[in-house]
């Protein structure tokens, strides 16, 4: 019952609205000529403030769209916004017209029935999304399902000095490596997110078969699943910087110690964080990134649309011109933002691709195509268990 009674809450949406199919493209783009889009996103960065509104200058330049840029410190704040306007009733016309969303958020605004869609894989550029080899289809586990599109791409790299040392193809080479050569490798301290993402890399590597790993732990199955991971880490942990005995406290605390030689080796979760560093005298330009054989951990940036906007034409608009390549391409310019693709760079043509192969990326990124698969993240039960268990086994006071 609990399930119809959502499926029934997430029509509602779609039967208030259903004058605009969001398949008549056509139709969509006459609707939201002169709608005003409300939307709320971090607003941290000047950088990507600035590639906010330049988007915005796009869709009111070909669809007569106006952007207003709503500046969250946390998106909790506006599904919390969302959330009370259902409450009160307010189920047109609501405050916010579309949120940069993902993980945690969006499972509940989906789970509460407070989205409008599906609607993502309508759009016209949807075309050109790289299904396959990105996950774009599933949001940390939940399926997506067209009610959020994606825009960016986060995709863990592995950032070494290549005066030192070769890429590595898998975390088994990895603890080879770093048995023949202790003391030169480590990762942040859990429950740092890039230290629980480490944990999580190793997990996805070392399993035969990850896909258990996106069904929610259980006492019957974590034990041996998790197998794996406590064994690598316990032949590992002995080789770590400082024998591991102590950790780097965050993911910004790593590319100092790469910068003082005190380590070859560190992970990130920003496939451009060490071409900026370089540039930034933070790194020497030694430093390059590689990835696993199999593929390493990424997640999407989405944006999605509450089921009370107004103008949810106009918030379809600016999905679709996130999609576009030309968009794509700029996001990716370190210059500008340098964030990951969600394209697939097969299915441009060329002077769609052309775009991205004119963008200078830097000494140490990789190209989209040889960032490779994107591996799933885990049910979120999967860490909250694990990062315990580190801490219990492997902790060390800061």
């Amino acid at each position: 019952m609990k399930s119809l009674a959502l499926l029934a809450a997430m029509a509602l949406p779609l039967a208030a609205h259903a004058q605009t199919d969001p398949a008549d493209w056509d139709a969509v783009t006459a609707a939201a000529k002169g709608q005003t889009v409300y939307w709320n996103a971090w607003g941290g960065s000047t950088t990507t403030n600035d590639f906010i509104a330049w988007i915005g200058a796009k869709v009111q330049d070909e669809y007569g769209v106006t952007l207003e840029h709503v500046k969250l410190t946390d998106t909790a704040d506006a599904v919390t916004r969302v959330l009370a306007e259902k409450q009160a009733g307010t189920d047109t016309d609501g405050a916010i017209d579309m949120i940069w969303i993902n993980g945690a958020n969006f499972a509940a605004m989906k789970d509460a029935g407070l989205l409008f869609g599906p609607f993502a894989e309508q759009l016209p550029n949807w075309q050109y999304v790289d299904v396959d080899g990105k996950t774009v289809q599933t949001d940390f586990t939940v399926p997506v399902e067209g009610f959020e599109s994606p825009w960016a791409m986060a995709q863990v790299v592995f950032d070494y000095n290549s005066e030192v040392l070769e890429p590595m193809g898998s975390m088994q080479a990895i603890l080879d490596w770093s048995t023949a050569n202790p003391g030169r490798f480590t990762y942040p301290q859990p429950p740092d997110f890039l230290g629980t993402t480490f944990l999580k890399q190793v997990l996805v590597d070392t399993l035969v078969d990850a896909s258990v790993l996106q069904q929610p732990a259980t006492d019957d199955n974590y034990e041996d699943v998790t197998a794996p991971l406590w064994a690598y880490l316990d032949a590992l942990t002995p080789t770590l910087w400082r024998q591991g005995r102590a950790y780097p406290a965050t993911g910004t605390a790593m590319f100092p110690l790469i910068a003082d030689r005190e380590i070859d080796l560190s992970i990130s979760f920003s496939p451009g964080a060490a071409t900026a560093a370089i540039a930034n005298d933070e790194l020497p330009d030694t430093v390059r990134t590689f990835v696993l054989d199999k593929g390493t951990i990424g997640n999407a940036s989405f944006v999605a649309i509450p089921y009370n906007s107004g103008s949810f034409e106009g918030a379809m608009v600016v999905a679709n011109a996130l999609l576009s390549p030309e968009a794509q391409a700029r996001a990716q310019d370190p210059n500008i933002l340098g964030y990951g693709t969600v394209l697939a760079m097969d299915k441009l043509d060329a002077d769609q691709k052309a775009l991205f192969d004119a963008l200078d990326l830097g000494i140490a990124t990789l190209s989209p195509e040889e960032l490779g698969t994107v591996q799933a993240e885990p049910h979120p039960s999967w860490m909250t268990r694990i990062s315990d268990d580190w801490t219990a086994r492997y902790g060390v006071a800061q």
